[in-house]
């Protein structure tokens, strides 16, 4: 084989290399890449479903190490028209996009649930109380003392209450703080920062991860 031989085939194979480089970087970043919530499954989706992801906030990690759950915040569905929205417990209470609430949260991964018997229980008058009752409590701050007062409002307790006050039906099982795994030295500074030595033991709290593993729902869809 002729110098000139050689060196032809160097550069063919360098095109090729660089080309199966090009490709390989577009299929990953096609992999990668968060398709728009509102053209995938939003026809799929009914009011009253329930969203759960992991959330990027300061305090997620405190959430997950008490209640061993990755899960650590959710929130109701909500349908107007073709648009879906997510009503949560953030700062403050609020109707947020769902495609905007997928992004907060790690990896862009979340899990719709639903009522095993919604097509019986969430009819259109029990939905328009829902509403009703979610509007009370909209604007409320959020509660990072996880109190039970209508005062201010954390994300389960959003959800535990709407379904409990417009439905009787209580998603979850309630617990108390001190039924939470509290020993991590993370969770200990961040419940020494907010109640100092007075650590409210018996507060009545609902969790996500409680909501999440009631027999009551079933996963709808899952990313």
């Amino acid at each position: 084989m002729t110098d000139s031989t050689k060196f032809k085939l160097i550069i063919v194979v360098g095109f090729i290399l660089i080309a199966a480089f090009t490709v390989s970087r577009k299929y990953d970043s096609g992999q990668k890449k968060i398709m728009p919530i509102e053209n995938s499954f939003t026809n799929d989706l009914r009011d009253g479903d329930l969203i759960f992801q992991t959330s990027l906030s300061s305090q997620s990690k405190a959430i997950q190490s008490a209640t061993h759950s990755k899960y650590s915040h959710c929130g109701l569905i909500y349908k107007e028209g073709k648009n879906c929205f997510v009503f949560e417990a953030i700062q403050p209470v609020k109707l947020t996009p769902l495609d905007k609430w997928v992004a907060r949260g790690r990896d862009g991964h979340y899990v719709v649930k639903r009522l095993k018997n919604a097509d019986q229980i969430l009819t259109p008058q029990v939905l328009k109380k829902m509403k009703a009752v979610g509007n009370q409590l909209k604007g409320k701050d959020y509660d990072i003392y996880f109190g039970w007062s209508d005062d201010r409002i954390y994300c389960s307790e959003l959800i535990w209450k709407v379904y409990q006050r417009a439905t009787s039906i209580e998603i979850g099982k309630l617990e108390r703080l001190k039924d939470f795994d509290l020993s991590s030295k993370a969770l200990k500074l961040k419940m020494k920062e907010r109640y100092g030595n007075n650590i409210p033991e018996d507060e009545k709290v609902i969790s996500p991860v409680s909501i999440f593993e009631s027999e009551l729902l079933e996963t709808v869809k899952e990313e």
